[in-house]
């Protein structure tokens, strides 16, 4: 049986037991980490500046300024970032490092948790960068190791395991800040410790799953472990073909070393694969999904919804996402990923267009505010169906072995800077156009549209081979269109085969 046969018959087969339970292991404590501390620091906001406020006055014997509390407290939120992306700048050339990374979310736990006893609050900027530094890495590490061990006909719903596991943690954080679980003043220094639980779960259930097939055979030459590793993770009857794929893979990559960030830039053959990469990731930040979370405490409380009553109001947009991804997850093997992903941006545009109106003119009649309402979540669910998850995955596709951890760096390095751009900057954005921001956002959506219909390649059901000899083919198809060169009187140049021609007359 030859690898497409294989492919063909994989197809209405459902992943085992052994891949989903791979999958769980790597992003409980990978990229539901990323979701969990980017949510959770919401709710205890106010009891973290009192505690900032008292210390200080213990301290100093005089009260904080109120400039000085809020840079202090956006310290503490934004050092994430800079940490998320000091962890995707080496996230990617640590094969296996998922299991190591929890280091660091214990030692975040246990520094963010002796905030409080200890009365220092430079321990919450530690442990939020060093927790962001546990996230850069995991969602570098995590996809490129989904990505590996799927098979070929599976890997965009496996793939698909990072979004799922971000909404997921984003989720979780939202529900245990309620009040009903540790959202009181008195537990905030347990709630910012419990990202050591995740950590826990994957030491506990990773280590019983082997490293990335790809990666044994490719990278460290060990063919008994790669055929281990198959039969563990897609059984005995499907191991062989996606054997085949990963030895077509090796050869054609054979005397190739692996390939560092800057190295990227200067193969040419890969030039069209990074620029997608750049912007993909870019966009998923840039796409306004920030800015409409930023406004949905509005738009609830324009609504009618008491203040008390909106954090329940916010966990119902955890729960939209968790419910896009997984549907999305369900339906990219079906669809594709570039009619997903086209399909989301396009959905998000409309989306910008009727949540500018809405906000124009939300004291027009009772019922804008639930129109705004509704727009909030079609964003929400736009951005899930589409640039939340798919993003990830093409990273993934559109190389190969040698320069993937490479391109994730990248990826990753892009991802978290335009993160901690837009979070330095949105507050300008509202500040100058107010609601016309999402006008902004809706150019971004469209400019994302456009190239990803001229040069994005769908990859459904295609062998990382197969994607990169798409690209190399549609750039001679370019090559091709050019008109002839001229000569230096500027006649006609006349390519090979005119000239043989001529020269047999």
């Amino acid at each position: 049986m030859n690898a497409d046969e294989g492919r063909a018959e994989s197809k209405t087969e459902l992943p085992n037991k052994s891949l989903l339970l791979a999958v769980c292991a790597a992003g409980i404590g990978g990229t539901f980490q990323y979701g969990y501390n980017i949510s959770v620091i919401n709710a205890p906001t106010a009891y973290v500046q009192d505690f900032i406020n008292q210390t200080w006055s213990k301290r100093y014997q005089t009260q904080i300024s109120d400039d000085g509390l809020t840079l202090l407290w956006s310290t503490i939120v934004s050092i994430f970032t800079l940490g998320g992306l000091t962890g995707a700048m080496i996230g990617g050339t640590l094969k296996g490092t998922l299991l190591t990374n929890n280091i660091f979310a214990f030692l975040a736990a246990l520094l963010m948790g002796l905030s409080y006893p200890t009365g220092l609050f430079e321990l919450l900027i530690i442990g939020r960068f060093i927790s962001g530094l546990n996230a850069g890495i995991s969602i570098c590490v995590q996809p490129l190791y989904l990505g590996e061990i799927a098979p070929t006909s599976l890997r965009g719903a496996m793939g698909m395991g990072t979004s799922i596991f971000i909404t997921g943690g984003i989720f979780t954080g939202q529900v245990i800040g309620l009040r009903e679980l540790l959202g009181k003043e008195e537990y905030w220094p347990i709630l910012l410790s419990t990202t050591c639980i995740p950590a826990f779960l994957q030491l506990l259930i990773l280590p019983w799953f082997p490293e990335s097939p790809r990666y044994l055979l490719i990278d460290k030459g060990d063919e008994e472990g790669c055929k281990k590793a198959l039969k563990q993770l897609h059984g005995i009857a499907d191991c062989d073909g996606e054997r085949e794929d990963i030895e077509k893979e090796r050869n054609n990559l054979s005397g190739l070393q692996a390939k560092k960030p800057w190295e990227l830039f200067a193969d040419r053959s890969l030039r069209w694969q990074v620029l997608t990469i750049i912007l993909l990731n870019a966009a998923q930040q840039l796409n306004g999904i920030n800015a409409i979370y930023f406004y949905a405490g509005y738009v609830f409380k324009q609504s009618g919804i008491p203040t008390d009553k909106i954090p329940y109001a916010t966990v119902g947009t955890g729960a939209c996402e968790c419910i896009t991804a997984l549907t999305c997850g369900m339906l990219i093997d079906c669809l594709g990923r570039k009619v997903l992903i086209m399909g989301g941006y396009t959905l998000m545009a409309i989306c910008c267009i009727l949540f500018t109106l809405t906000l124009t003119f939300q004291e027009a009649s009772p019922v804008v505010p639930y129109l705004s309402m509704v727009c909030v979540f079609a964003f929400i669910l736009s951005f899930g169906l589409g640039p939340g998850g798919v993003t990830n995955i093409l990273t993934t596709e559109l190389f190969t072995q040698n320069s993937r951890p490479a391109a994730y760096m990248l990826a990753g390095s892009v991802n978290w800077s335009s993160f901690f751009f837009i979070g330095l900057v949105f507050p300008f954005i509202v500040l100058g156009l107010k609601q016309y921001c999402f006008l902004v956002f809706l150019v971004i959506c469209c400019l994302v549209i456009i190239y990803i219909f001229l040069v994005v390649p769908e990859t459904k059901n295609k062998t990382f081979l197969e994607i990169q000899n798409e690209f190399q083919s549609s750039k001679k198809r370019q090559i091709e269109r050019q008109p002839d060169a001229t000569n230096s009187y500027g006649s006609p140049k006349l390519d090979n085969r005119r000239m043989i021609k001529c020269s047999l007359l």
